[in-house]
């Protein structure tokens, strides 16, 4: 599996399964803006595989959970490690299934994340604003291929 981010020999990093999702609107990909005031961030959707979950369940709750859209993936294009320490400090690395999914219905109510925000954005200014270097090689690997 290919390995982005710097890992720091003194920590030990947890492996962490996880799956995000690329949606595609109007020629615009779903991201979250993670508000952390002068540390906000921006992400794909998506997060960890809890328990017996498939990634394509876990993507579908967190896309919930994080923007309010219903989606239905469909489609695995990537998979990649990332090094990174959450916002509480503990080093993690993802290990992640990269999905591209379709967009069905949106539901802010049913969001339940106050501090992530969805955005649409171009998939040149989200290969320069998203967080992971492996959440941009994904959209990179998407535009490669239909761009």
């Amino acid at each position: 599996m290919l390995q982005f981010g710097s890992r720091d020999p003194q920590l030990d990093y947890a492996a962490r399964p996880t799956a995000f999702g690329l949606v595609f609107h109007e020629a615009k990909l779903a991201c979250v803006r993670v508000d952390r005031g002068e540390g906000s961030y921006f992400d794909l959707p998506g997060g960890a595989v809890d328990g017996d979950e498939t990634e394509e369940q876990a993507l579908v709750r967190e896309f919930v959970e994080e923007t309010g859209l219903s989606v239905r993936p469909f489609a695995r294009i990537a998979e990649a490690a990332q090094y990174f320490r959450k916002s509480d400090g503990v080093p993690l690395n993802n290990h992640s299934g990269f999905w591209i999914a379709e967009p069905l219905s949106l539901d802010p109510g049913a969001k339940v994340e106050a501090d992530h925000e969805l955005v649409w954005l171009h998939p040149h200014t989200a290969l320069a604003r998203l967080r992971h270097d492996a959440h941009a090689w994904a959209v990179t690997v998407w535009l490669r291929r239909h761009g």
